[in-house]
C-alpha cells in the first residue's frame, strides 16, 4: 500500500478558497507595500510631466485665389495635393539641411477644412522649435502663393484678352450698317461688362496667419497625466500587495519542503 511522503504538502480544497475578509487582511499586513507602489508611479508620473517639454500646435492658415465670391481658381484640393507631393519634400529637405538637422523634431499636417477655400499647415513642436517651424510654413507659403500668383496672371491675361478682342469686335459693329448691327451691339456689350466683372471679382491667394501657436498646450495635460497616474498607482498597488504576498507564501512553502527533507 503506497503511503504518502511526508514531504508532500497535504492538500484540502477548503485551503484554496480565500474570503474578503483574507484580502483585507492581506491589504493591511502589507500597506507599507501598498503605500510604496503607489507613491512610486504617483512620483514618476509628476517628474514625467514637469520634466517633459511642453508642445503646442502651430497652425498656418492660406486662402486660395478666387475667380469669383465663393469660387475658388484652383480647387483647394488640388492645392494640397501640390503642397503633400510637390513643395513638403524639397522644402523639408531644405530646411533639414540648413539647421544641420537629421530629421525635423516636428511633422507639418496638411488639410483642406470642408467648405472653406482654405488649406490649413498644422505641427505639433515645443516652444525651442517655434522657428524651425516657421520657417518651414513660410516656406511652403510662399511656395502656395508663387502657384496661386501664376494662375491669377494667367487668369488675368486671358480676361484682357478677351476684353480686347470684344472691344474691337464691338468697335467694328458700331461702324457696320448691317441689319443685326443693334442686336450685336448689345451682345457685344454685354459680354465687355460680363468680362470686366469677372476682372473686378478676380482675388489672388491670401496669407491668412502664420504658425499661430496655440492658446493651450497640445497632447495630454499635466492634470489628466496625474489623474490617470493615481488611478493606475492605486491598481498596481492593490496588484503588487497580492504579487508580493503569493510570493512571500510560496518562498516560506519551499523552505517548509527543504526543511522537512533535511530532518
Amino acid at each position: 500500500m503506497n503511503q504518502s511522503s511526508p514531504y508532500e504538502p497535504q492538500r484540502n480544497p477548503s485551503n484554496d478558497e480565500i474570503s474578503l475578509v483574507d484580502l483585507a487582511k492581506i491589504m493591511v499586513k502589507r500597506w507599507k507595500t501598498m503605500v510604496l507602489v503607489f507613491l512610486v508611479v504617483v512620483l514618476g508620473a509628476l517628474a514625467y510631466a514637469l520634466l517633459t517639454d511642453r508642445s503646442y500646435e502651430y497652425v498656418s492658415i492660406y486662402q486660395v485665389a478666387e475667380e469669383a465670391p465663393g469660387r475658388a481658381l484652383e480647387a483647394p484640393a488640388s492645392v494640397l495635393a501640390k503642397v503633400s507631393n510637390l513643395y513638403l519634400g524639397p522644402e523639408t529637405r531644405e530646411l533639414r539641411e540648413s539647421a544641420g538637422l537629421e530629421r525635423l523634431p516636428f511633422e507639418v499636417a496638411v488639410a483642406h477644412p470642408s467648405d472653406t477655400l482654405l488649406i490649413r499647415l498644422g505641427s505639433e513642436a515645443n516652444a525651442d522649435n517655434s522657428e524651425l517651424v516657421t520657417q518651414m510654413h513660410e516656406a511652403l507659403l510662399a511656395r502656395m502663393t508663387e502657384g496661386q500668383q501664376e494662375r491669377v496672371e494667367k487668369h488675368r491675361a486671358s480676361l484682357e484678352q478677351q476684353l480686347s478682342n470684344a472691344e474691337r469686335a464691338l468697335e467694328a459693329v458700331e461702324q457696320s450698317t448691317s441689319e443685326r448691327a443693334g442686336e450685336l451691339i448689345a451682345s457685344y456689350t454685354q459680354r465687355l461688362a460680363g468680362i470686366q466683372q469677372d476682372l473686378t471679382q478676380l482675388s489672388e491667394g491670401e496669407v491668412v496667419q502664420v504658425a499661430v501657436q496655440s492658446l493651450e498646450p497640445a497632447g495630454t495635460g499635466r492634470s489628466l497625466i496625474m489623474v490617470l497616474a493615481i488611478v493606475l498607482g492605486g491598481m498596481l498597488a492593490v496588484i503588487g500587495v497580492f504579487i508580493f504576498e503569493f510570493g512571500s507564501i510560496v518562498r516560506a512553502s519551499l523552505k517548509k519542503e527543504k526543511a522537512g527533507k533535511t530532518s
